[in-house]
C-alpha cells in the first residue's frame, strides 16, 4: 500500500536541499575568494554568474521588497531559476525509464507538477536568503556535461554543493543540484520508482496533483 510518507520523505530532503542550493545560487558571486584561476571559468560557470546577478537583483530591489510585491517578487524569481534549471530534464531523470512510455500531453502534465514541487521550495529559500558564505571551487566539463563546484559556508560548517548542467546549444541549463553527496534528482527517482513499484504511474501523479494543489492554494 502506497501512503503519502514516501513523497513526504522526499519532500524533506528537497527542502534540505533547496534550501542550500538556494544559498549556493545567490551566494556563489558572493565570496569566489583566491582559490580559482581566472583560466579555469568557463561559458558554464559565466551562465550560472548571469543567474546569480539577476536573483541579486531582485532580491536587492527595494521596491520589490514591499509587502503588495510579494507575488511580482515570487513570480520573477521563479521565471529567473526557470530560465536556468531544465525542468523538463530533471523530469526524466526523476522518473526513469517509464519517461520513454508516456505520451507528449503525459510528459508536459508531469513536468508542471514537478516543477511546482521543486520552485516552491527553492523560491521560499532564495527570498529568505541571509547572506551566507559561498566559495566557488572549480569547473569540470566534458562534452556536453559540465559541474559547477562550490562550498557553502554556514557558521563552523562546510557543505559542498555542486551544479550539474547539460549544454543545450546557447546555454548551459541546470539538470541536477547535489547537496553533501546527496543528488536531488536520485533522491526524487529512488521515491518515486518505490511508489511506481507498489502502485501505478496515475497513483504517482495523484499524488503530485495533491501536493501541486496544496503548495497552489493561499
Amino acid at each position: 500500500m502506497v501512503t503519502h510518507n514516501t513523497m513526504g520523505r522526499a519532500e524533506s530532503v528537497v527542502r534540505r536541499v533547496g534550501r542550500l542550493a538556494a544559498v549556493g545560487l545567490v551566494g556563489i558571486c558572493l565570496s569566489l575568494g583566491g582559490e580559482l584561476s581566472q583560466a579555469l571559468a568557463g561559458p558554464p560557470t559565466d551562465s550560472m554568474k548571469g543567474t546569480i546577478d539577476e536573483v541579486l537583483r531582485i532580491i536587492r530591489d527595494k521596491e520589490l521588497k514591499e509587502a503588495a510585491k510579494a507575488e511580482e517578487r515570487r513570480a520573477l524569481l521563479e521565471k529567473v531559476v526557470a530560465e536556468r534549471f531544465d525542468y523538463q530534464e530533471m523530469s526524466r531523470r526523476a522518473l526513469g525509464a517509464p519517461w520513454n512510455q508516456l505520451s507528449d500531453k503525459d510528459k508536459q502534465e508531469f513536468v508542471s507538477l514537478f516543477q511546482t514541487l521543486l520552485t516552491s521550495s527553492y523560491a521560499e529559500k532564495v527570498e529568505s536568503y541571509s547572506g551566507e558564505g559561498v566559495q566557488y571551487l572549480n569547473e569540470r566539463t566534458e562534452k556536453d556535461y559540465a559541474e559547477v563546484r562550490t562550498k557553502i559556508l554556514s557558521g563552523k560548517t562546510e557543505i559542498p554543493l555542486d551544479y550539474r548542467l547539460i549544454n543545450r546549444g546557447t546555454d548551459w541549463r541546470v539538470y541536477d543540484v547535489v547537496v553533501d553527496g546527496v543528488s536531488l534528482v536520485n533522491n526524487y527517482r529512488g521515491q518515486f520508482t518505490k511508489i511506481l513499484r507498489a502502485s501505478s504511474y496515475p497513483e504517482l501523479v495523484d499524488q503530485l496533483r495533491k501536493k501541486s494543489d496544496k503548495l497552489k492554494s493561499p
